[in-house]
């Protein structure tokens, strides 16, 4: 689900016409490729947010990126404990068509705090969470897009289920609605893929445990990561830096210790039959080389009274990057289509 060292742990869970009759431009990948460096971000539109959480009081830090009344995207990270800079790449490309977004580091990742209390760590706390900024931001159903990539998708889908009616619309990047059906196309589709022998020596050091092996994530990244995760020559550099800060305690408590399979407290999750609650506007984003099924991705979006549906057929589960036209072409004719 989505990295240099921190993938011997495993990974992310591990994203039509508008209101003025304007038809979005056609997105073409912008130079912010693999061998760039991101630009730092000002800290103009920061907001640190107060959240109340079981073990008391504790802040989040957001920023706001352009001003649009009718057309905000709050973006949910992946992980669990990535931070929200790997997005950095939509600002290449919705400042443009119009379109407000907003980094959001979840608690205990990035820029916010981390009480260091893996109580917190817990899916219906982080949706309470999510509302709560919600709230802070004035966000409402006349303007309020959700957008869950990996963990984020989760997050988003369970937070659609029980706080819909606040949204305008919501979009479900590089997530299946069932972990079981996630771990079991790991295991039978893409592990098959893999050289026998590579994938004999991986499971072997995963019977011992010994994920802290130099061999098991170089094994990985070479045969496994390099197709699935980010297919560019080299990881962008928001894409490092976001993968480098992952909390990795969060990560294994939610995921567990490796990407072939899921043993974290994420296992059992399953919203495939609650799908066709979920009445709001929805955009499924699925690619072609994802972790996550494409064709289950595309079940996903017919099971949904009011779901689209876009395929980056060249990418993986970084879609924003290896497939950015695909990617940012889908979305914004998703969230201009809204009026």
């Amino acid at each position: 689900m989505t990295f240099r060292s921190l993938f011997a742990v495993g990974l992310l869970l591990s994203f039509f016409s508008c209101s003025n009759k304007e038809e979005p431009s056609e997105i073409k990948s912008t130079s912010l490729t693999a061998d760039s460096s991101s630009k730092a971000i000002p800290e103009k539109g920061v907001e640190f947010i107060s959240i109340e959480t079981p073990k008391g009081k504790f802040k989040v830090w957001t920023k706001r990126v352009g001003n649009n009344p009718t057309k905000k995207i709050l973006l949910l990270n992946g992980g669990p404990g990535c931070t929200s800079e790997y997005f950095e790449c939509f600002e290449n490309f919705l400042p443009q068509e119009g379109i407000e977004f907003i980094y959001y580091d979840q608690l205990a990742c990035g820029r916010s705090d981390n009480p260091n209390d893996t109580s917190l760590f817990d899916l219906g706390r982080y949706v309470e969470e999510v509302e709560q900024v919600r709230i802070a931001l004035h966000l409402d159903s006349s303007n309020f897009y959700l957008l869950g990539h990996s963990w984020g998708g989760i997050l988003a889908m369970q937070y659609a289920l029980k706080y819909q009616k606040h949204l305008k619309g919501l979009i479900i990047s590089n997530m299946m609605a069932s972990c079981p059906e996630y771990g079991k196309y790991a295991n039978n589709v893409l592990a098959r893929q893999m050289n026998p022998k590579v994938l004999d020596s991986i499971r072997t050091i995963e019977k011992n445990g010994d994920f802290q092996d130099p061999k098991y994530m170089a094994l990985l990244e070479k045969h496994y990561y390099s197709q699935h995760i980010c297919r560019l020559p080299k990881y962008p550099e928001p894409v490092s830096r976001s993968f480098d800060k992952t909390n990795r305690d969060l990560y294994v408590i939610m995921q567990g210790p490796s990407e072939f399979g899921i043993s974290g407290k994420l296992t059992h999750w399953d919203v495939s039959k609650d799908l066709k609650n979920i009445q709001v506007r929805t955009l499924v984003i699925a690619a072609g080389y994802d972790t996550m099924d494409p064709k289950y991705m595309a079940w996903m979006s017919e099971v949904m009274p009011h779901a689209e549906f876009v395929l980056c057929a060249k990418g993986s589960h970084m879609c924003m990057w290896d497939d950015q036209g695909a990617y940012m072409n889908g979305l914004v004719k998703f969230v201009k289509g809204n009026k």
